[in-house]
């Protein structure tokens, strides 16, 4: 019984998360979760979790669809690098993404948030 209590402690001390930030967008909402890993590395767990309602009214059902990456430490340079580039040639292309209706009724942003782009909130 000791060895899978042990099991269970330990399982229960990978999935802790240490800090996390929910994104809502739209239907979809993303969580950034700072985990620990087994040798007491930190990481970050990307869900994105989306709602899907199937049937209507009395019969409706209500699901979540989540998909999970995981990045370490020793990518977060390359990946955000990665993800400037992507998100600088959607934008040259298309140009900025129009507000959704949930933020357009949301208060004003403030002037320091508005100057601020999207990487500067999160600093690896």
């Amino acid at each position: 019984m000791d060895v899978e209590k042990k099991k269970f402690e330990i399982e229960k001390k990978d999935n802790e998360i240490i800090y996390s930030k929910a994104i809502k967008a739209g239907k979809r909402i993303y969580y950034l979760d700072v985990k620990k890993s087994r040798n007491e590395d930190l990481f970050l767990a990307i869900t994105e979790s989306k709602k899907k309602v199937v049937g209507s009214d009395e019969d409706a059902q209500v699901t979540y669809e989540k998909h999970k990456i995981f990045l370490y430490k020793e990518d977060f340079d390359k990946f955000v690098e990665g993800l400037q580039d992507v998100v600088g040639f959607i934008k040259r292309e298309q140009g900025e993404a129009t507000p959704r209706a949930e933020e357009i009724t949301e208060p004003a942003a403030t002037e320091e948030s508005k100057s601020k782009s999207f990487f500067d909130k999160f600093k690896f």
